[in-house]
């Protein structure tokens, strides 16, 4: 292939089945191979299977070649519609062992257009504009090119025809309304006129025939028309004219024009407007196009009651396109406001213009609808009176855009009912009585993209796929972003899209880049930040500091210096002004871009800046530490927790786990502003709660960072520390020849400089891994281990680090377990208690408690799973759901042993929904302990007598994902399977 990607295959079934690439048309073959292609195309890239494909396409006769003759019309099929060179796993005909699927997303099929164009059509026209939903239906009517799948066979191409069909006569049906309705009688008839011989039993169609044949005065023809139906449904079908074709008939007897003909009778009387100037229109002109708003557009254009003034209020920050959706919904609903339609910009975040004032904006709006100059008074309040006196009697459409506040808008509003007013807003605007309110936000990568492949053209954007996603993703969805630098790159067609993300590197490039003649992202921004008032500038620049995308009142509290409360009054008035998001209770966000530019604003104030980012960094360098399951004594170094908002363990974790994945960017936002200690000291703190939440991989990236910033420390000890943290991560990992690295770097390091407590956690860790057999081979790595470990727990106590000295304990015990040291080990898992207890965080007592009951389990203790329940209870209250899921599944164990088959199952079960909720990724032994577990369930539902059940449980377990890399787990799977399909026969 040359490189450049291939062109998009489109397909046509609302007619005859044909298929282009580019312009030229594909060879499909027969009938029967293309009604093998309509079955998966309009499954819509769902998988079926070759049953279900034959009987689609053959019924109740399948060939007697079975699922052969699927081959030899697929395989044709794919030479028909593959690019040349197009490997098996890229094809549009996807297959796998018994299915086949069709590659959607390869392909552009009409009925999605249909789809599209038809769902568009109809809510244009639910909401009122009938004229554009006319056009509308129209051209969605002119996608069918005759029947759909003509002459297509097999009960599945009958039934979507049969469906497209009926979808074609909805559409059909709803633009002969919109004709009617609109007085568009001759066109209507004309298309009555070419109906098919399969409709003249359609009431609905009739209704409207009879309509449009009476408007043009063909009131006998109307008559006719029904008693031939009439007489039709009598004698073909033996029932009489519905309910609504006998109140049109009758309405045509009287005459009644207000009943056959809506709005296109006109009104029985016409207003006196002989004082009034003509109706106005004032809508700017509705130029770009408007990218992803559908939803907000189907809300702004929907009805409004009748006997009402209809307030709309729209807002959002600066540059998300407010006025572009505002105009655009004011020009598709212009034609309800038969008294004009005007529009105000109140100029409320303006430089070049000044503040409208209310008196200023009504004297100009009452001359807009035809009143005298000279009769306009000027005090206020006779401005609001006689506004709303001249516009009791009219149907006006009033949009105010860039609306500072309520006050402001409030004096704006008329009086007649079945107007109304859209006002747009960066402030939302709580003080003003809205019946609907929109909050626009940036738009999704998907609609982003598209915007700048419409500014910037298709041709360049896929030619560079990836620069085009990330200057999306520099504009953060940004609608005025957008068009900035697409009008930039349609100016400078020698830039490729590659340079422009270059050159918009780094927060000093981005907001620069994004200036377009008099339009700027950056001075939209300045103007809301002008708006507010100091209290509120100093809040938003601080909050551009804080080192995570999301957080909660904690962070900019002690950013700050505020009481929670006052922090809390800050925020809520900044979300007000939609510079801060508030995407759920309690938590808050900045767009991208709104965060460099607070950035940018932060950066005239160092010595601000310094504090407020390092008191954010002593937030989470606090929380770490407390919540951590080393426990104090095992950070000797930095600043120790003091007056953090955490009360315990608990809150600190839970605190944590709000944060989710951006623990990791406050390690390097820490890094990347030249805090190296505090870099160092979060990755450590946070390295036993990563561990103990099993996200090895981000523990991982955290401690590769700070190692990075070591050297810069002033704290010492961190190289040391940070390498036996990540040591102990990648033992977790199964990345073991790295992780005995790490711990001989670090047990060197420790000797050399004299660090018993690194030298411990090195011994500990190196302990585990040889006496456990993950170092390598070696004869006697069992009895060195457990040296390595005896001395390790020797230098933990001195040190007094009850966390490492558990940990040794429990490691030994585990050696000796594998050595068949039962007694041994036990003594080991019991004198963890001791270190376990003084820490008093449950993690650690849950260790040594589930490790002590494992090894019951294994002696067969009686009571074990009485014991078992209540560890797995104080379990699940840490949160430590791995060693909960471990806990079940010994639970279970239990129970089955000592025949409580129906509980061992439960807990089987409770153990595989725990399981599910792990990260594949940070658990090497994922599949395998799913495996274990559906093995474990599957033996307690064999023992049970249910069959089918083991069965299933049996072949899921062989199903996981690699199953054969792990013999113990997969020989029990086969068994299982073997015995209970030899006993379902």
């Amino acid at each position: 292939m040359d490189g450049r990607p291939p062109r998009r295959l489109r397909i046509e079934v609302l007619g005859p089945l044909r298929a282009w690439r580019g312009e030229t048309p594909l060879d499909l073959g027969p009938a029967k191979r293309q009604a093998v292609l309509a079955a998966l195309l309009l499954r819509h890239g769902a998988v079926v299977s070759h049953e279900r494909l034959l009987d689609g396409v053959w019924g109740a006769d399948p060939p007697a070649t079975g699922h052969k003759v699927l081959a030899s019309h697929v395989n044709p099929l794919r030479r028909a519609l593959d690019a040349a060179g197009t490997r098996p796993a890229e094809s549009v005909i996807l297959s796998g062992k018994g299915w086949y699927r069709c590659a959607a997303d390869h392909i552009r099929l009409d009925v999605a257009d249909l789809a599209e164009r038809g769902d568009e059509a109809l809510r244009t026209k639910a909401s009122g504009d009938l004229p554009g939903a006319a056009d509308q239906l129209s051209a969605a009517l002119a996608l069918f090119q005759g029947e759909p799948l003509a002459n297509l066979p097999g009960p599945f191409a009958q039934a979507e025809r049969q469906r497209l069909l009926e979808r074609r006569r909805t559409l059909r049906l709803a633009r002969l309304e919109c004709l009617v309705l609109l007085g568009r009688f001759a066109d209507a008839l004309d298309d009555l006129a070419c109906l098919p011989e399969s409709d003249r039993y359609d009431e609905s169609l009739m209704a409207l025939r009879m309509r449009a044949l009476y408007s043009c005065e063909r009131q006998a023809e109307a008559l006719n028309a029904y008693e031939d139906l009439r007489v039709r449904l009598r004698d073909e079908l033996g029932v009489d004219p519905g309910e609504e074709l006998s109140r049109i008939h009758d309405a045509v007897l009287r005459r009644d024009n207000a009943y056959l003909l809506g709005p296109a009778a006109g009104p029985a009387t016409a207003p006196d407007r002989s004082r009034l100037r003509p109706a106005v229109n004032q809508l700017p002109g509705d130029t770009g196009q408007l990218v992803g708003r559908e939803d907000e557009l189907a809300l702004l254009t929907a009805s409004c009651e009748p006997d009402s003034v209809s307030v709309v209020a729209v807002d959002g920050p600066a540059g998300v396109g407010k006025t572009a959706l505002v105009v655009r919904a004011a020009q598709h609903i212009r034609d309800r406001y038969p008294d004009g339609c005007l529009f105000v910009d109140l100029h409320a975040h303006s430089t070049a213009r000044q503040k409208l004032s209310p008196q200023r904006v009504l004297r100009r709006l009452l001359r807009s609808i035809g009143a005298d100059d000279r009769e306009v008074p000027n005090d206020l309040d006779e401005l609001m009176t006689q506004w709303r006196t001249t516009t009791s009697s009219l149907r006006l459409l009033l949009v105010l855009d860039d609306a500072l506040g309520t006050r402001q808008v409030q004096p704006l509003l008329p009086a007649g009912p079945g107007s109304s007013v859209i006002v747009a807003s960066r402030q939302r605007l709580p003080a003003l009585d809205a019946d609907r309110r929109v909050s626009l936000d940036t738009l999704g990568t998907g609609d982003a993209t598209r915007l700048i492949r419409h500014i910037v053209g298709r041709e360049r954007t896929d030619q560079e796929p990836e620069a085009t996603g990330e200057l999306v993703r520099m504009c953060d969805g940004l609608p005025l972003a957008l068009r900035i630098a697409g009008t930039r790159l349609q100016t400078r067609p020698a830039w490729t899209l590659a340079y422009l993300v270059e050159r918009m590197t780094g927060d000093a490039h981005r907001l620069g880049e994004l200036s377009a003649g008099d339009r700027s992202v950056e001075a939209a921004f300045r103007l809301s930040y002008e708006q507010l008032s100091p209290t509120q500038q100093q809040g938003f620049r601080t909050l551009g500091l804080a080192p995570t995308v999301e957080f909660d009142l904690r962070t900019p509290a002690a950013m700050l210096g505020w009481s929670p409360q006052d922090a809390e009054l800050v925020l809520e008035s900044l979300v007000d002004t939609s510079l801060l998001q508030q995407p759920r209770p309690g938590r808050y966000r900045m767009h991208d871009l709104v965060r460099v530019h607070a950035r940018r604003l932060a950066e005239t104030a160092p010595a601000e800046t310094g504090a407020a980012r390092r008191a954010s960094l002593r937030l989470y360098l606090d929380a770490g530490r407390i919540a951590s399951v080393w426990g104090s004594g095992a950070f000797p170094n930095g600043p120790q927790p003091a007056g953090a908002p955490f009360t315990q363990w608990r809150d600190a974790t839970l605190w944590l786990d709000s944060a989710g994945a951006e623990l990791v960017d406050v390690v390097g936002h820490a890094a990347a502003f030249g805090e190296a200690d505090y870099a160092c000291w979060i990755a450590e703190a946070l390295t036993g709660h990563f561990l103990g939440r099993r996200r090895f991989h981000e523990c991982q990236t955290a401690l590769e960072i700070a190692l990075t910033q070591a050297d810069r420390a002033t704290d010492r000890r961190m190289d040391l520390s940070l390498r036996n943290a990540l040591g102990l991560t990648l033992m977790h990992r199964a990345r073991f020849p790295e992780a005995l690295t790490c711990l001989n770097q670090a047990l060197a390091l420790s000797r050399e400089r004299e660090d018993g407590r690194e030298e411990a956690r090195a011994l500990v860790g190196l302990g585990a891994m040889a006496g456990l057999g993950t170092a390598g081979p070696s004869t006697d790595r069992g009895r060195q281990g457990a040296s390595w470990l005896a001395s390790g727990l020797a230098l933990a106590q001195q040190c007094d680090d009850h966390w490492l000295a558990a940990m040794a304990s429990f490691a030994l015990g585990l050696v000796h377990h594998a050595q068949g040291r039962d007694e041994e080990a036990l003594a080991c898992f019991r004198a963890a208690f001791v270190p376990s207890m003084i820490l008093g965080h449950p993690r650690a007592i849950n260790r040594a408690l589930t490790s002590t009951l494992d090894l019951y389990l294994y002696l067969d203790r009686p009571g074990t799973q009485t014991l078992l329940r209540q560890v797995a209870d104080l379990i699940q209250q840490t949160g430590d759901v791995p060693l909960y899921t471990l806990t079940l599944t010994r639970l279970g164990t239990a129970e089955h042993s000592a025949g409580n088959l129906s509980a061992a199952a439960a807990a089987y079960q409770h153990a595989l929904v725990q399981h599910r909720t792990l990260a594949p990724r940070d658990d090497p032994d994922h599949d395998r302990n799913e495996m274990d577990i559906r093995c474990r369930l599957g033996r307690s539902y064999y023992a049970a007598g249910r069959i089918t059940d083991a069965r299933d449980q049996f072949r899921t377990a062989l199903a996981v994902p690699g199953a054969a890399r792990y013999p113990k787990e997969h020989a029990q799977a086969v068994d299982g399977l073997s015995r209970s399909e030899t006993l379902e026969q």
